[in-house]
């Protein structure tokens, strides 16, 4: 993939509705850069001429060992992740880490902090309730999540063993835009719906995890970022496979690991690579995301609730001012080659997803629509 290649692919209108691609508007797994799908097609019967496929490939080779090696440079790279910090490629999902970050976190505590921020914030919560108590150190309920607490109302506790937020809540569309103070606490961070959209300040951070179905490939994959110095020896009766540390001296290969999920990591990378790096890419996120907030702003039809100061880059809710109408605009949409729009199945209306993948022109494309189906309903 050449960055000629790669840009006027992303800035090239793709004729929506075709047969190979439409605009793929989905909260996750998401969409795949066509370039990075173009090179995994290319390589899949036979991987760079070894005579198999990446899918068949051993997970201790020195082929899958360099892939893995460049991953990591990579990673480490964009994000300017320090030495002292481990990076993990593990199975799971970010569902996992809501069990494995106070398992290997908490040593001889017995709380921890949160920020609930919604649906994913509580979901952490209630893993992490089944090892320690949870004190909530900001609630955004209160709010019906359509914002963040100022940090004036924050109250932490002390004794708690960490701070633990949800950057991007991928459901309600809040986004933190500031980094929260752990006043000398660890700070805990589920990165999974941003991660790689905008800088972030790694050394600022504990603990960072994300799985991989947004920015950085396909299920199967989650990313964890973990400073060593803050891990605690876990509860002697945790199984192995849920310690840090061990999956630290096994650099990732406790077991098998995804192969295919982690190959299509390192080609994410290096696509990012090739787009100028995260700084580039968080500019293009914030325009695309703009295009749409501008359209919802002005709109009698569409409304979107969350507060502007934390409304997400990445995922943005919306509903109609006719409810009725929701159904048909999704059909409609559909239709018109714009697919995985609707939101969440706990609180409906519509929803675009605007990861690294989307192009402008399919953001766009899906504005000019939206403002054709709001002309016809006028």
């Amino acid at each position: 993939m050449k960055a000629t290649e790669t840009q006027a692919a992303a800035d090239t209108p793709v004729p929506y509705g075709t047969a190979r691609r439409v605009y793929y508007f989905g909260a996750g797994p998401a969409m795949l850069p066509d370039a990075v799908v173009r090179e995994l097609q290319q390589e899949l019967p036979d991987y760079r001429g070894i005579g198999i496929s990446i899918l068949e490939m051993n997970h201790r080779s020195d082929t899958f060992q360099k892939i893995t090696e460049q991953a990591e440079a990579d990673l480490r790279g964009l994000m300017l992740i320090p030495d002292e910090y481990a990076v993990l490629f593990l199975h799971g999902g970010a569902a996992l880490q809501f069990a494995m970050a106070p398992l290997n976190l908490l040593g001889d505590r017995s709380s921890a902090n949160y920020v609930n921020t919604g649906y994913w914030s509580v979901r952490a919560m209630r893993e992490a309730e089944r090892l320690c108590s949870v004190h909530v150190a900001a609630d955004a309920g209160a709010c019906g999540y359509q914002g963040i607490p100022p940090r004036e109302q924050w109250q932490l506790d002390k004794a708690g063993a960490y701070l633990h937020y949800t950057v991007n809540e991928t459901i309600g569309g809040v986004e933190f835009h500031w980094l929260p103070d752990p006043q000398g606490l660890p700070l805990v961070a589920d990165m999974t719906s941003m991660i790689l959209s905008r800088p972030v300040d790694v050394p600022r951070h504990a603990l960072i995890y994300a799985a991989a179905q947004k920015n950085l490939g396909i299920a199967g994959l989650t990313l964890v970022i973990v400073r060593r110095d803050v891990l605690h020896d876990v509860p002697a009766d945790t199984p192995s496979m849920l310690d840090y540390r061990e999956h630290i001296r096994a650099r990732s290969l406790l077991n098998t690991p995804p192969v295919f999920a982690w190959y299509v990591a390192a080609k994410m990378l290096t696509w990012l690579k090739e787009q100028g790096g995260i700084a580039a890419m968080a500019a293009r996120n914030q325009h695309k995301a703009g295009i749409l907030y501008e359209l919802l702003d002005g709109s009698g039809l569409y409304r979107n609730q969350v507060e502007r100061a934390c409304r997400s880059w990445m995922n943005v809710p919306f509903r109609l001012a006719e409810q009725r109408l929701e159904t048909v605009f999704l059909q409609q949409a559909t239709a018109a080659g714009f697919v995985g729009l609707a939101g969440h199945r706990s609180v409906g209306g519509i929803r675009a997803s605007l990861y690294n993948a989307m192009p402008e022109a399919g953001v766009h494309a899906l504005a000019e629509f939206m403002r054709e189906f709001e002309r016809t309903r006028a």
